[in-house]
C-alpha cells in the first residue's frame, strides 16, 4: 500500500506545486543556469529551481553531502509527513529504505577533480566518499529518520528508482519489514554530465525553444532533456497501514523486471524487453491487460518512443487502442535514476485523482506513435489500475502496476 508521497522536481519542491504544474502542462525546461553551458551543443535542462537544503538538513551537514542526497533527503521527509508514518523504538527495526540513482555524486567527482588538478590532492575532502556513493542517499535518510530494516541502492540507469520501488515492494511481501521508504533521487547537471550525454547525441538541442524541446511521440523530437529531481514513496503492509489508520493512495499489485540482453544503449527492434516486462508486472498482479487504463511511458523523447508505443501494442494487444499512453517527460525532462521515482508518483496521483496528466509538445504525432498520448490537456478519467515504465541503458527494464483501493 503506497501511503506517503514527497517530490522534488523540476517542476516545483513540494508535491503539491509539481501535481498542479504537471496537470496545467507547465514545461519545467529552462537554459542551463549551474555553470556556462555555451561550448556544449545542448545549453537547455530541466533543473530544479529555489531549492533550500537548510529547510531539511542542518547547515553543517549540507556540505558533507552531494545534491542528490539533499534532494533524497527532503523527498524522503515529505513522504514520511505525508503519511504519518511515526519511527521509533517500537518499529524501527521494520522499516526500511530503498533508494535508487543512476549516476550519484556526480557534480561533486567533477569539483573534486578540478581541485586537485589546481591544488593537489590534500584538498579533497574527507567527505569525498559517502558524498559521492549511491547507498548514501538511502544511509542518510535512514539515520535521520531512524529507520533501521533493509537499506540499499537499485543501480540500474534510468530505472533504479523504479527498481527500488518494486524491490521495497517484495521485501515486504517476504515479511523482512512493515514499512519501505523508495524510490530515485539523481542530480547530474553538471558540465561533465551534460557533456557526457551530448557526446553520445542523446540530447535535444532546441536550445533556442526549451519548453519545446521535450516532444515524446513527436516527429520533430531530436533527443531527451536532462532532468533532476528525487521521488519518494511510502509503501506499507496492509494490516501494517490499516492498524494505524492510514490513508492509502494505491496499491502496488505488479512488479516487472527484465532484460534485453542486446546493446549498451539502444533497446532491440521489437522491444521485446519491454513487452516482457509488461507481461510479467500484469501477470504478477493477476490482471487482465483490459484493466489497465493508463500507461504513464518511458517515453523519452528519443526514436525508441516508437518502439515503446509497439511494445505496448503487442503487450495490450486491442486494449492498447483503448487505454492512455502518456507522457509526463514532456514537461519534467529525464530525471535520470529519479525518474521511475517521480513518475510512479505521477502515475498514483492520476489514480488518486482521476485526472491523467497531458502529453505537451505533441503537435505533428510520429506516424509509428499511434496511441491515445493525451496531447495537450490533462483529462479526467476514472481509472481502475494504471502503470508505470521505465526503461535504462544496459538493456535493464522496470514495470509498475498500480490499482486504486477502496475508500
Amino acid at each position: 500500500m503506497v501511503t506517503g508521497l514527497g517530490a522534488i522536481t523540476p517542476l516545483g519542491n513540494d508535491l503539491k506545486t509539481t501535481w498542479e504544474a504537471l496537470l496545467a502542462g507547465r514545461s519545467g525546461v529552462g537554459p542551463v543556469t549551474r555553470f556556462d553551458a555555451d561550448a556544449l551543443p545542448t545549453r537547455i535542462a530541466a533543473e530544479v529551481r529555489g531549492f533550500d537544503p537548510v529547510a531539511y538538513i542542518e547547515p553543517k551537514e549540507v556540505k558533507k553531502m552531494d545534491l542528490f542526497i539533499h534532494y533524497a533527503i527532503a523527498a524522503a521527509h515529505m513522504a514520511l509527513e505525508d503519511s504519518g508514518l511515526a519511527i521509533g523504538e517500537a518499529n524501527r527495526d521494520r522499516v526500511g529504505v530503498f533508494i535508487g540513482s543512476g549516476m550519484g555524486g556526480l557534480p561533486t567527482i567533477e569539483e573534486t577533480h578540478r581541485k586537485v588538478i589546481e591544488q593537489g590532492p590534500r584538498r579533497v575532502s574527507p567527505f569525498f566518499i559517502p558524498m559521492t556513493i549511491i547507498n548514501l542517499a538511502p544511509g542518510q535518510v535512514a539515520i535521520r529518520s531512524g529507520a533501521r530494516g533493509p537499506n540499499q541502492s537499485a543501480v540500474t540507469a534510468c530505472a533504479s528508482g523504479a527498481h527500488a520501488i518494486g524491490d521495497a515492494v517484495r521485501v515486504i511481501q517476504r515479511g523482512d519489514a512493515d514499512a519501505m521508504i523508495a524510490g530515485g533521487t539523481e542530480a547530474a547537471i553538471c558540465m561533465l554530465g551534460l557533456a557526457g550525454f551530448c557526446a553520445s547525441k542523446a540530447l535535444s538541442a532546441r536550445n533556442d525553444e526549451p519548453e519545446r524541446a521535450s516532444r515524446p511521440f513527436d516527429r520533430d523530437r531530436d533527443g531527451f532533456v536532462m532532468g533532476e529531481g528525487a521521488g519518494i514513496v511510502v509503501v506499507e503492509e496492509l494490516e501494517a497501514a490499516r492498524r494505524r489508520g492510514a490513508r492509502i493512495y494505491a496499491e502496488v499489485v505488479g512488479y516487472g523486471s527484465t532484460g534485453d540482453a542486446y546493446h549498451i544503449t539502444a533497446p532491440p527492434p521489437d522491444a521485446n524487453g519491454a513487452v516482457r516486462c509488461m507481461a510479467v508486472a500484469l501477470a504478477d498482479a493477476k490482471m487482465a491487460p483490459q484493466e489497465v487504463g493508463y500507461v504513464n511511458a518511458h517515453a523519452t523523447s528519443t526514436m525508441a518512443d516508437a518502439l515503446e508505443t509497439g511494445a505496448v501494442k503487442t503487450a495490450f494487444g486491442d486494449h492498447a487502442r483503448r487505454l492512455i499512453m502518456g507522457s509526463t517527460k514532456s514537461m519534467t525532462g529525464h530525471l535520470l535514476g529519479a525518474a521511475g521515482g517521480v513518475e510512479s508518483i505521477f502515475t498514483i496521483l492520476a489514480l488518486h485523482h482521476g485526472m491523467v496528466p497531458p502529453t505537451i509538445n505533441l503537435e505533428n504525432p510520429d506516424p509509428a506513435c499511434d496511441l491515445d498520448h493525451n496531447p495537450g490537456k490533462a483529462r479526467p478519467v476514472a481509472l481502475q489500475a494504471a502503470m508505470s515504465n521505465s526503461f535504462g541503458f544496459g538493456g535493464t527494464n522496470a514495470t509498475l502496476v498500480f490499482r486504486a483501493f477502496p475508500g
